[in-house]
């Protein structure tokens, strides 16, 4: 029974890793390096360097590692803070949220719902209508500019 036991739990452990390392082989093939740390590293781009903190067209942005829609420029805002912020998501279920403690603070990490990829945080000193700052990283968005 024991060594049945432990070569299941063998078994187990040895396919949850090749399926990890698969998963590991497509985002890094799909993304840029930068984007991967993003999206699958949780990290975080310095401010004021991404592509989209300073975006003023009209257009909606997509995640960068499944094309889910997630915002709309209509609520997208200047915050000062150096990374594309909006005040609302497209739809509520195009993100999860995860409550985020590293580093000594207390967070909640937005997440595309589709490919659990990592966005962002969101905050609660936004404007109206909502109050709500999803600050999010340029690296974990694709903008698709509004056809006039």
């Amino acid at each position: 029974m024991k060594i049945y036991l432990i070569l299941t739990l063998s078994f187990s452990v040895v396919t949850s890793c090749t399926s990890q390392d698969k998963k590991d082989e497509y985002w890094l093939k799909k993304l840029t390096k930068e984007q991967y740390y993003v999206l699958r590293e949780k990290g975080t781009e310095r401010a004021f360097t991404g592509k989209y903190w300073n975006n003023k067209k009209s257009g909606e942005y997509k995640c960068a590692g499944c094309g889910q829609k997630l915002f709309s420029s209509k609520t997208k805002y200047e915050s000062g803070t150096g990374w594309p912020c909006f005040f609302d998501v497209e739809d509520k279920k195009y993100v999860s949220f995860l409550d985020d403690n590293s580093f000594g603070m207390e967070r909640v990490e937005v997440i595309c719902s589709n490919c659990d990829g990592h966005l962002g945080h969101i905050f609660n000193d936004g404007p109206n209508p909502t109050g709500l700052r999803y600050c999010i990283n340029s690296a974990s968005l694709e903008f698709v500019e509004e056809k006039k």
